[in-house]
């Protein structure tokens, strides 16, 4: 999806050209996981960070191609929004202290990257979603002005036939209409990618999806969109909204979406993600790379299977399958459902009791899976993203004969000694888990995530301020403790 696009054909010829490409591909991919001692290596572990760009009262600064141009560094890219900016933070070995190593990258480039946002009379901040957003903040003079970004837009319309809309209930629901995807661009997240070695992908996968609204529910940090009060992780809803380009008739069929929580279990392998994408969803981005996969495999090569990654990354689930061709090719999970923010120290621990729930849950998944229907999963999911610490999530019973309802903070306190028996099980040394899990452990105490002490802060400074001075008020707050690197289990409420 970073790829630029020149002169792109989407002509109906175009489409047929890359959906046979695309089977091709899905035919080179089944060869090259059958041979032997593909994909083994070293685990690794990196992540994607995705930030806002805010003036000292926290509302959005449109400098992104600026700040990216100044800072002359590779890592940074550019997101859908003039006031978004990526960061590529570099993978590590998943060993010894791999989250303290991947903390540290994000305050170095947070650090570096306020320098230079500094000479444009702003600072970055990671957050889910800045509370701050108006309606005016979202339209085409505030898309980044890359192809990429107009032809996903062009191609989004033209198969939805309308306009782009979110409608999200809440404390205060929204609805809102664009013609572009500027709406969607309001969400930033830490993107986390953990390789998998082909014969642990489905376990590990399935482990992923067990743990993620889990973790979800104590992460939360999105509670606003345009300044009112909607889920604890709005993220969640208002990506699936604004990229959903179904009628209402037409979800009332269940036909698929591009972004949801996956259609079921695991059963082999990640042959059939990478299959249900190309069968499910229609090309939006039909262009088609010059190598032939077939003959790349008969010369012993690993093969790029470039349409393949390409429509992978036009198809948004909340966990997604990930082949990489570079060395001697591998698999990785992409896990997507986590914000950014609020501190650096929070995200690593965020991803630390993820992984770490991932590796504890993976030995006992033969067990688990036939106790959790996989609706009763996707039901977890919305539910810790609407209600945070407080959802009424459904969990096996010890034991067999039905679910435990739980709250999220009860669930990670009972699967905690689980997460550090997965971490330890991967190398992570003590001292790490301790720190990371013990931040966790301080939050659950606390009972309190990012998206909690967003939404008691304004609460309090909305009984004597007005809405926008409360919420400015609040980003502020929100800035400095996030540039210190608190742990958000310590930020204290505003006097």
């Amino acid at each position: 999806m970073g790829r630029a696009i020149e002169d792109a054909d989407f002509s109906a010829r175009s489409i047929r050209r890359f959906q046979q490409r695309l089977n091709e591909d899905l035919e080179a991919l089944a060869a090259v996981l059958k041979r032997p001692g593909f994909g083994r290596g070293a685990r690794t572990f990196g992540a994607e960070l995705e930030l806002y760009i805010v003036n000292a009262q926290g509302r959005p600064v449109g400098r992104n191609a600026e700040i990216r141009e100044r800072m002359d560094d590779p890592l940074v890219t550019l997101e859908l929004n003039r006031y978004n900016l990526e960061y590529n933070l570099k993978p590590v070995r998943i060993k010894g202290c791999p989250f303290s190593a991947i903390e540290a990258q994000i305050t170095d480039a947070i650090g570096r990257l306020g320098e230079v946002a500094g000479e444009y009379d702003a600072e970055v901040v990671p957050i889910g979603i800045l509370p701050t957003l108006k309606r005016r903040d979202f339209g085409p003079r505030n898309m980044t002005d890359l192809q990429r970004y107009h032809c996903l837009t062009q191609r989004l319309t033209n198969l939805r036939g309308k306009l782009f809309s979110i409608r999200i209930n809440g404390e205060e629901p929204v609805e809102l209409r664009s013609r572009d995807l500027t709406l969607e661009g309001a969400n930033t997240s830490l993107q986390l990618h953990y390789r998998v070695e082909p014969g642990a992908y489905a376990r590990t996968f399935n482990a992923v999806q067990l743990a993620t609204p889990l973790v979800l529910g104590v992460a939360c940090n999105s509670p606003f969109m345009i300044g009112r009060r909607l889920w604890h992780e709005t993220r969640i809803p208002l990506f699936k909204h604004a990229i959903d380009g179904y009628t209402r008739d037409l979800r009332d069929a269940h036909l698929p979406s591009r972004v949801d929580f996956g259609n079921g279990w695991v059963r082999e392998g990640i042959y059939e993600l990478f299959a249900e994408n190309v069968y499910l969803h229609p090309p939006l981005l039909p262009i088609c790379g010059d190598e032939d996969p077939e003959r790349v495999i008969q010369s012993g090569e690993v093969p790029e299977l470039f349409e393949l990654r390409l429509h992978q990354g036009t198809v948004w689930p909340w966990n997604r399958a990930i082949y990489d061709p570079s060395g001697k090719g591998h698999l990785r999970i992409e896990l997507r459902a986590l914000p950014a923010g609020p501190s650096a120290c929070d995200m690593m621990a965020n991803a630390a009791l993820l992984i770490g729930l991932t590796e504890g849950l993976a030995s006992q998944i033969e067990r688990l899976i036939p106790a959790m229907p996989y609706r009763t999963l996707v039901y977890n999911f919305y539910r810790a993203a609407q209600q945070g610490m407080g959802a009424k999530l459904l969990w096996p019973a010890e034991g067999g004969g039905g679910f435990d309802e739980l709250t999220p903070v009860e669930l990670v306190r009972r699967l905690l000694p689980l997460a550090e028996e997965g971490l330890a099980g991967i190398g992570i040394e003590p001292k790490e888990s301790k720190r990371y899990l013990g931040l966790i452990e301080q939050r659950l105490d606390a009972g309190i995530s990012g998206a909690g002490w967003q939404l008691r802060q304004f609460a309090r400074l909305h009984r004597n301020l007005p809405r926008h001075l409360a919420l400015s008020r609040m980003m502020r707050e929100y800035m400095e403790n996030s540039r210190q690197n608190l742990p958000v289990a310590q930020w204290k409420d505003i006097g």
